[in-house]
């Protein structure tokens, strides 16, 4: 069969269809500079949207107001859901929002700040209310004892 009787889908349109950020069923939790953090990104959704739509290439460039419809579609969504948390001044216990340092049964010493699921960022210190680690932590004191990734740790500050 001759090529110019097949149909091969346009790859611009194929990246268009790009399907939705995921959207965690966990409350939105988030501190001040969490919900920040999502206004900036909302704001640079809604920048990417108005590029898109004012360079008058929509039908060649596809990608990128998908791209941007997508992500206002989150921001969006992430912003109507957001719970602002403000900070606990000297907590006695674990809770969100604040840093924690961790002792861990081979010797290493880690700090941690419990933030919400969009401004998690382990490299950078900070990791969801969510993830293992936070929830074994949550509600401990200084001294407690906790079990993470299968080894004993133990906090050794809050602030």
């Amino acid at each position: 069969m001759s090529v110019a009787f097949t149909k091969d889908e346009d790859h611009e349109a194929a990246a268009a269809n790009l399907p939705d950020r995921p959207i965690s069923p966990h409350p939105n939790l988030v501190t001040p500079q969490g919900l920040s953090q999502l206004e900036a990104a909302f704001a640079e959704a809604k920048a990417a949207y108005g590029a898109a739509q004012a360079s008058g290439s929509i039908n060649e460039d596809r990608t990128a107001m998908a791209r941007a419809t997508r992500d206002l579609r989150y921001y969006t969504a992430r912003l109507g859901s957001a719970q602002r948390i403000a900070p606990v001044i000297d907590p006695e216990t674990v809770v969100f929002g604040c840093t924690v340092t961790i002792a861990r049964d081979d010797g290493r010493t880690q700090t941690f700040r419990i933030v919400g699921e969009d401004e998690a960022d382990p490299a950078k210190g900070s990791i969801s209310y969510v993830s293992p680690l936070a929830r074994a932590l949550l509600g401990k004191s200084v001294g407690d004892d906790a079990q993470a990734a299968g080894s004993e740790i133990e906090i050794t500050s809050i602030r």
